[in-house]
């Protein structure tokens, strides 16, 4: 379905796959390359900023505004997603009215069936955020399996923010030999230096000039792993938060980045990740940073 957003720009936005394919069939030559930003909406400069480097390297950029509902282990968190499709819209609009926007209904994406598909992923599925939220990587596996099938991109933009989704996407492909380059980007933060995410929207104007405590735990703990133990870092870090009423820590890791594993000793020739949650307002954010 072609759309004439707000009647204004021919800005290309469709709601089924099939006419999606038809249109890029249409617009691709041999030599011109996709370029692929995956979103769940409630669009921010992060987002933003992932389309910008698709642009720059790519004729066609695609961005999908769809929340995947196989990816929630949590009815609620599903259902308080914020969802801002006109506001989405707008803001691509007036980054580039030649994007072109894919924004499916459930049924267009799974058919009348909305299960995950089951993956291994080499056990990188198992740390972090998949000890604490059973099923999660098995729905994002199936919708950016599902995606790229649909969009046949050729690069695709994700943001290193879910540094462990991106290993995870990472090994679907290889897995799945699909042509598709995945290139991981630098998060983008808010002047606090909070993450940037669709779930600060929920957060009230204190609860997220106060998160700024999450980078700053990051960088200080950080520095306390040139001279100390992951073990001894990661209790610095749960006492730290045990002394804060405004936020509760779900974990803190540090991990190797290429295998995800706990990090049990320092290694020279390995690279470190510390990762870490927290809730704040029953509302749940994610960080990590590179130990290099």
């Amino acid at each position: 379905m072609f759309a004439n957003y707000f009647n204004k720009t021919p800005m290309p936005i469709f709601y089924g796959k099939a006419v999606l394919a038809d249109y890029l069939k249409s617009i691709k030559t041999q030599e011109s390359t996709i370029g692929f930003v995956p979103t769940m909406g409630a669009l921010h400069q992060g987002h933003l900023s992932l389309m910008q480097q698709s642009m720059a390297k790519n004729p066609i950029t695609v961005v999908s505004i769809f929340v995947n509902p196989t990816q929630f282990n949590n009815p609620e968190d599903l259902a308080k997603y914020p969802r801002k499709l006109e506001e989405d819209l707008a803001k691509i609009n007036a980054l580039n009215p030649e994007i072109v926007v894919y924004a499916p209904p459930v049924e267009d994406i799974y058919e009348g069936n909305p299960a995950s598909q089951h993956f291994d992923f080499d056990g990188l599925e198992n740390q972090m955020e998949g000890r604490f939220r059973p099923g999660h990587f098995d729905g994002v596996g199936t919708i950016v399996k599902r995606l790229f099938e649909i969009v046949q991109p050729t690069n695709a933009y994700f943001g290193k923010k879910d540094f462990q989704q991106l290993q995870i996407v990472k090994k679907m492909v290889a897995k799945n030999k699909m042509n598709v380059n995945v290139i991981g980007c630098s998060i983008y933060r808010e002047p606090n230096k909070l993450a940037m995410s669709s779930r600060n929207e929920l957060l009230s104007p204190k609860e997220r000039h106060e998160a700024s405590i999450i980078y700053e735990t990051l960088i200080q703990a950080k520095a306390k792993f040139e001279n100390s133990s992951a073990k001894e870092v990661t209790e610095w870090v749960q006492k730290s938060f045990e002394n804060n009423p405004v936020f509760t820590l779900e974990y803190y890791q540090i991990a190797d980045e290429d295998t995800l594993l706990p990090c049990l000793r320092k290694s020279k020739n390995k690279k470190y990740r510390s990762f870490i949650a927290v809730f704040v307002n029953n509302i749940r954010l994610i960080d990590t940073i590179s130990l290099k």
